[in-house]
C-alpha cells in the first residue's frame, strides 16, 4: 500500500484509495483522511503548506533513471551504467529544460581540466625546443615538477568518474571503453609520477638523453581533456534527442476553461477531469481529448499528423489534446484527461522506444564483449614487441605505444552507434505522425515485403453511411427497425451506420431478447418473439430466402457497397446497403508501396465482390474476403511459413491477433486501443501516407545504423596498428597517446553527428 501525509491534520492515510479523496494544488496532489480536511486545505493551502505537518511529494516523472544501451538497468537517481559504463539518463521526459547532473559534472570538470592540461603541454613542449625562454627561466626540473603540479587536478578530480567506472567494470568483469581509458591515463601518470619523484627504481632501459627518463604528465591530462570533451559533446546530443518529447509535452495548455452552473472557470490542467465541459476560444490549444459538444471550428493537427491543412470540426467530432482551434469557439466534453490523453500514451511509447534496442544492436554487443579483452592482448603485445624490438629508450617506446593502443581502441563510437540512431529517429517519426513503439519493429519494417491490410478503416474511411434499404417484406422502415435495434447492442462500425440511419429517419428502436453477436456472421436477438438475423448469408442459412436477394446484393457490391441481410423467423425481410469511401490518399500511398516493392494483400470480412471492387480501384495485388479474425493471423502465418516478411496494418479489435502475429503491426491512430497495443508502429492519424513515412524512416534509419557501425568498425582496425607502431618501421611515425584520444572523441562526434542527421531526413 502506498502511503501518504494528510497536509492538515498529520495522518498518515492511504495515497491509492484516501479517505477523503485528494486535491491538486499546483501541480501536486494531496491526499487526506477526511472531507473536512480537504475543504480546509481548499479554502486555505498556504496556511497548512507552511506548517510542520510533512506533505508526502508525489512521485516525480524523472524518478528514474535508465542506460540508453541497457533499458533493463533502472536506477533511482543519475550515476553510471555497470554494465557499459554511459551516464544513465531520465527514463520519462519533463516539459521545459531539465537540469542533467551528469552533464553539468563533466561540464564543470571540462572548464577546470582544459586550462590546467593545455598549461602542461605548453610546458612539456617548451622543453622540446632548444634554447626556449620557459625552459631557460624555470630548468628542466622545476618544470616537470610545475607539470606534475597541473597535470594532478586533472587526473585525481577531472578523470575520477572514468577511474570510478573502470573499476567497477572490473569488479563486475564488464570491460568496457573506461576500462581502456583509466588503464591509459593510469598507466601514463603513475609511471610518470614515478619517474619523477623515485628516478633510481627505474631500469637503464627507461632512461632517455641525458640519464633524464622521460614523463607523460602532458599526455595524461590531455587524455583526460579530450575524453572530457567526448562525454560533454555526447551527454549534450542525447539530450537533444529528447528534444521531439519535449516539444510534445509543451504542446498541451496549462490552463482550461471550465463551464460550471457558476460560470466559467479557469483552472490548471491537472484539476480538469472526465465528464467536464471546456471551452475553447480562437488560436487556444485543445487541452484533452474529448467530443466536440457545441460550436464547430477548423483544427489544426498537424502536430499529430504532420499534415498542415486544418480539418473541420462540427458536433459530435473527436478533438485530440494538444491540437490548435482556428477562428470558431466551442464547447468540449473531456473524455480522456492525463496520462490517458493521447499525447500523454505518445509521450510515453516514444520515451519507451528510444530506450528499446533494436536486433542490429545485437551485432555491436557480441564484438564489444570480445573487442576490450582483444584490445587489452593488443596492448600487452605491443609493449613486449616494443620492449624487445624497439628502439632505444625500449621500455619508454614500449609503455607509449601500448597506451596509445589502449586509448584509441576505446569502442566509444561502437557503443553509440546504434542506440543514438534509435533515439533520433524516434523522436523525428513522433514528428511525422508516426509513432515507434520498439526499435525491432523500426528496423524490421526496412525488410518487409509483404504489407497486409484490412479494409474498412484502413484503406476506407472507417465512416460507413446506409447508401440504401430494400425491403422484401413489409416497408423499409420496418427493416431498418429491425437492423438498428439489434445494431444499437454493437460497437461495429457498420451497426453504427444503421443506428445512425435510424435516428436520421426517426425510426423507434425495439427492445431485443437474447442479444447474440456471432463471429465473423452478424447479430441474431428476439423481438418481438421473432428470431431476427442481421448478418451475412451464412447467418441466414436458407438458400431459398437468400437467393431472392441475391442479384440485388450482387448488384450493389459490385459498386463497393457491403451488403447487410435482414431476416426474422426463416424469412428475409430485406437487405441494408452501406458505402464506405476509400481514402483519398489511399491510392497514392499504394502505388508508393508498389514503387517500394511491396506486394500488398487484402485480409476482410467482407463478401469477396465489395472486396474485388476496392482492391481493383487501389490497385491491390491480391484479396482474401470473407475472411474470420482467427483466419487473418492464420493467413499471416502462411504468408511467412512461404518465406516473406509481413507487415499488418489495421484498426480494429479484431485485427490484434493479426498485429501480433505478423513482423511488423501497425496500427491505425483512429483505431481501437487493443490493435494499437498490439502493434510495433502507430500512424497517428490513420493513412496510408504515413506507412511510407514509416517505410522510409526505416530505412534511413537502418542505413545510418550501419553507417554508424562500419565507420567505427574500421575506425579501430585502422587506428589500433597505427597505434601500435607498425607504420615506424617504414615512415618513422609514431602515435602519440595525446593524438590517439583526440582520434577517439572525434570518432564519437563523427558517430553522433551521423545519428543527428536523421533529423532532417526527408519523409
Amino acid at each position: 500500500m502506498t502511503t501518504a501525509t494528510d497536509p492538515v491534520c498529520g495522518m498518515t492515510v492511504d495515497a491509492d484509495q484516501p479517505g477523503g479523496g485528494s486535491h491538486r494544488h499546483e501541480g501536486r496532489r494531496y491526499n487526506f483522511c477526511s472531507d473536512s480536511c480537504r475543504k480546509k486545505f481548499i479554502a486555505e493551502p498556504g496556511r497548512y503548506l507552511q506548517s510542520e505537518v510533512q506533505v508526502a511529494k508525489p512521485t516525480s516523472p524523472t524518478a528514474e533513471w535508465t542506460c540508453p544501451m541497457h533499458p533493463e538497468v533502472v536506477r533511482p537517481g543519475p550515476g553510471s551504467c555497470p554494465i557499459c559504463g554511459m551516464a544513465l539518463e531520465p527514463r520519462n521526459v519533463v516539459v521545459g529544460d531539465q537540469p542533467n547532473p551528469e552533464l553539468a559534472s563533466m561540464t564543470r570538470r571540462l572548464w577546470v581540466s582544459a586550462p590546467l592540461a593545455a598549461a602542461t603541454l605548453f610546458l612539456a613542449m617548451s622543453e622540446m625546443i632548444p634554447g626556449a625562454p620557459v625552459q631557460h627561466a624555470l630548468g628542466m626540473r622545476l618544470s616537470l615538477w610545475l607539470q606534475l603540479g597541473l597535470s594532478t587536478p586533472v587526473v585525481l578530480w577531472g578523470a575520477w568518474p572514468f577511474f570510478v567506472r573502470g573499476a567497477t567494470s572490473v569488479v563486475r568483469r564488464r570491460l568496457n571503453m573506461f576500462t581502456l581509458i583509466a588503464l591509459g591515463t593510469a598507466a601514463a601518470y603513475g609511471f610518470s609520477v614515478v619517474a619523477l619523484l623515485f628516478p633510481s627504481l627505474l631500469p637503464q632501459a627507461f632512461l632517455g638523453h641525458g640519464g633524464m627518463p622521460p614523463v607523460y604528465f602532458e599526455a595524461s591530462a590531455v587524455i583526460v581533456a579530450l575524453v572530457l570533451v567526448g562525454q560533454v559533446l555526447e551527454l549534450r546530443a542525447r539530450s537533444q534527442t529528447s528534444g521531439a518529447i519535449r516539444a510534445l509535452l509543451g504542446l498541451t495548455p496549462t490552463i482550461a476553461h471550465r463551464l460550471t452552473p457558476d460560470g466559467e472557470q479557469d483552472v490548471p490542467l491537472a484539476e480538469v477531469t472526465v465528464g467536464d465541459q471546456l471551452r475553447v476560444r480562437p488560436g487556444e490549444r485543445v487541452p484533452v481529448d474529448g467530443a466536440l459538444e457545441e460550436g464547430h471550428s477548423s483544427i489544426d493537427e498537424s502536430m499529430l499528423t504532420g499534415e498542415p491543412i486544418p480539418v473541420e470540426k462540427n458536433v459530435g467530432d473527436r478533438l485530440t489534446g494538444g491540437t490548435v482551434n482556428g477562428t470558431g469557439t466551442f464547447v468540449l466534453h473531456a473524455d480522456r484527461v492525463g496520462q490517458d490523453t493521447v499525447l500523454a500514451r505518445i509521450v510515453a511509447m516514444v520515451s519507451q522506444a528510444q530506450r528499446s534496442r533494436a536486433p542490429i544492436q545485437g551485432l555491436a554487443d557480441r564484438v564489444a564483449s570480445y573487442f576490450v579483452p582483444a584490445v587489452l592482448v593488443a596492448s600487452v603485445l605491443t609493449f613486449v614487441a616494443w620492449a624487445v624490438l624497439g628502439p632505444e629508450p625500449r621500455l619508454a617506446h614500449a609503455l607509449v605505444n601500448a597506451i596509445a593502443v589502449l586509448i584509441i581502441a576505446c569502442p566509444c563510437a561502437l557503443g553509440l552507434a546504434t542506440p543514438m540512431s534509435i533515439m533520433v529517429a524516434t523522436g523525428r517519426g513522433a514528428a511525422a505522425g508516426v509513432l515507434i513503439k520498439d526499435a525491432a519493429a523500426l528496423e524490421t519494417l526496412s525488410h518487409v515485403d509483404t504489407l497486409v491490410v484490412d479494409k474498412t478503416g484502413t484503406l476506407t474511411e472507417g465512416r460507413p453511411s446506409v447508401a440504401a434499404v430494400k425491403a422484401y417484406q413489409g416497408s423499409e422502415h420496418e427493416v431498418l427497425a429491425l437492423a438498428a435495434s439489434l445494431e444499437s447492442s454493437s460497437e461495429h462500425p457498420l451497426a453504427r451506420a444503421i443506428v445512425a440511419e435510424a435516428h436520421t429517419r426517426s425510426v423507434e428502436l425495439r427492445p431485443v431478447v437474447g442479444f447474440e453477436s456471432v463471429t465473423g456472421q452478424g447479430l441474431r436477438g428476439t423481438i418481438g418473439g421473432e428470431l431476427i438475423l442481421v448478418g451475412n448469408e451464412q447467418l441466414l442459412g436458407d438458400a431459398a430466402a437468400v437467393e431472392q436477394a441475391r442479384a440485388d446484393a450482387d448488384t450493389l457490391r459490385l459498386n463497393g457497397h457491403t451488403v447487410i441481410l435482414v431476416g426474422a423467423s426463416g424469412r428475409l425481410v430485406g437487405l441494408i446497403a452501406l458505402a464506405d469511401k476509400v481514402k483519398p490518399e489511399a491510392r497514392a500511398a499504394v502505388d508508393e508501396l508498389h514503387r517500394a516493392g511491396l506486394r500488398l494483400v487484402m485480409l476482410t470480412g467482407d463478401h469477396p465482390a465489395t472486396a474485388d471492387a476496392v482492391a481493383h480501384a487501389l490497385g491491390i495485388d491480391e484479396v482474401h474476403a470473407e475472411v474470420q479474425p482467427s483466419g487473418k493471423a492464420a493467413a499471416i502465418k502462411r504468408l511467412q511459413e512461404a518465406g516473406h516478411i509481413v507487415a499488418m496494418a489495421g484498426d480494429g479489435i479484431n485485427d490484434a491477433p493479426a498485429l501480433s502475429q505478423a513482423n511488423v503491426g501497425i496500427a491505425m491512430g483512429t483505431g481501437t486501443d487493443v490493435a494499437i497495443e498490439s502493434a510495433g508502429l502507430t500512424l497517428l492519424r490513420g493513412e496510408l501516407t504515413a506507412l511510407v513515412r514509416a517505410r522510409r524512416l526505416s530505412t534511413a534509419t537502418l542505413r545510418n545504423i550501419r553507417q554508424n557501425l562500419w565507420f567505427a568498425f574500421l575506425y579501430n582496425v585502422l587506428g589500433i596498428p597505427i597505434a601500435a607502431g607498425v607504420l615506424y618501421p617504414l615512415f618513422g611515425m609514431l602515435l602519440s597517446p595525446m593524438l590517439a584520444s583526440a582520434a577517439m572523441s572525434l570518432s564519437s562526434v563523427s558517430v553522433i553527428g551521423n545519428a543527428l542527421r536523421l533529423r532532417r531526413t526527408r519523409l
